[in-house]
């Protein structure tokens, strides 16, 4: 066998341009010679088992991070081990960014299931961004997108009854399959009812017995980590019920 024709082939497994998140992720409308020297950059594919850290809390800030494949939770741990769930990520999506502010993790990221990193080591990555305009407009893109999350997540959390954050919270998940390609109408959550409970803001009962209530009402069918939306109509109407009970009130 021609070892330089194997290795050819590794490298092209990969690469940026030959990635399936191409138009996901950092090199989205990137191409050419530029493409070529983002992925002298990257480093070589992280694979982490299911429970094992990225980063931790506290931890010294070394790079940015893109999901390839598989699933990350990002949460914060008090003094007493009380967990806070922040985010669930999947492919495609920026994972560090948190650390941009003073150089530390402020949250510790771990995977739900086995699952593979690109890492982009942010020195190298900041002297490439000096020369890469069109780079640094889309890693600001990728980064605004995460704060919208976040600033979307922050008024769920503040403003909706609980039947609405579940809601929202499966809408929001089949989007992002729908952006993977994936099947949106069939959600594997990775994470556990209690990753979900904490995320929402909820006791885990009462993820228990939304999802119990949805399934009754002919939203949903449960199986275990299987979640198959079979009326998504009457999802996106759970979503925005509270929004229409608030523009009737205020009218009052």
């Amino acid at each position: 066998m021609d070892t330089s024709t194997v290795l050819d082939l590794n490298q092209l497994r990969r690469s940026c341009a030959s990635c399936a998140l191409h138009e996901l992720c950092l090199p989205a409308g990137i191409d050419g010679e530029d493409l070529r020297r983002l992925d002298d950059t990257i480093r070589d594919k992280r694979t982490l088992d299911r429970g094992e850290p990225l980063f931790r809390q506290g931890g010294q800030f070394h790079a940015l991070y893109v999901v390839r494949s598989g699933s990350l939770r990002t949460f914060v741990e008090d003094a007493s081990g009380n967990v806070q769930v922040l985010g669930f990520h999947l492919p495609g999506e920026l994972v560090g960014v948190d650390a941009l502010a003073n150089d530390h993790h402020a949250s510790q990221a771990e995977a739900l299931e086995r699952s593979s990193i690109c890492e982009l080591p942010y020195d190298r990555l900041n002297h490439l961004l000096a020369q890469m305009p069109s780079l640094q407009r889309q890693l600001m893109r990728v980064v605004s997108r995460e704060v919208a999350a976040e600033h979307q997540h922050m008024v769920v959390m503040g403003r909706q009854p609980a039947q609405e954050r579940m809601a929202i919270f499966l809408r929001s998940l089949s989007d992002r399959y729908a952006r993977l390609h994936r099947d949106g109408g069939t959600l594997n959550l990775s994470m556990s009812r209690y990753d979900i409970a904490s995320y929402l803001g909820l006791a885990v009962e009462t993820v228990s017995r939304l999802f119990t209530r949805m399934e009754e009402a002919g939203i949903l069918e449960v199986s275990r980590k299987s979640v198959t939306i079979l009326r998504s109509d009457l999802l996106e109407e759970m979503c925005s019920s509270s929004r229409t009970s608030s523009k009737k009130g205020e009218a009052l």
